[in-house]
């Protein structure tokens, strides 16, 4: 079955996690490689709306998530982002955690990587040609669903 990610239906062969009330998928325009978000199963516009029971487990699933990819795809570090309203650069209407395995120079500034998302963010409203194909999202998904 399809899952509701705000304004966007996401197939479940993309989905390579689930927790009781949180899931992680693959990014379509991912800004660095492994790039992946979580999100709460139930739909939620901003963090605030969360329940206590959906933080928690949705830092969980974060934190167990940002372990692997960090692992496989070579990372030394993870930066972690939650947009959390159209001024914090939210573009998708459902509360969502990105996952970003960094390594030395991947940007020449650290903090690059938040413009990048930003960017990311605008530029997959309505450029889809940019997005990745359906087969290059299940073949990731499927590679890290055997990591759970």
């Amino acid at each position: 079955m399809s899952f509701l990610f705000g304004q966007h239906l996401i197939k479940p062969s993309v989905i390579f996690y689930k927790s009781p009330l949180s899931l992680a998928l693959v990014n379509r325009k991912p800004v660095v490689p492994g790039h992946v978000l979580v999100c709460p199963m139930r739909s939620a516009n901003r963090f605030k709306e969360l329940r206590p029971d959906e933080v928690g487990d949705l830092f969980n699933t974060v934190q167990k998530v940002a372990t692997v990819v960090e692992s496989h795809f070579g990372g030394t570090s993870i930066t972690i982002s939650l947009q959390d309203g159209p001024e914090a650069g939210q573009t998708v209407h459902h509360v969502h955690v990105h996952i970003l395995p960094r390594r030395a120079g991947d940007f020449s500034r650290n903090d690059q990587v938040y413009e990048e998302l930003e960017i990311h963010d605008k530029e997959c409203q309505g450029h889809s040609e940019k997005w990745r194909s359906e087969e290059e999202m299940e073949t990731e998904a499927a590679i890290l669903k055997k990591y759970f």
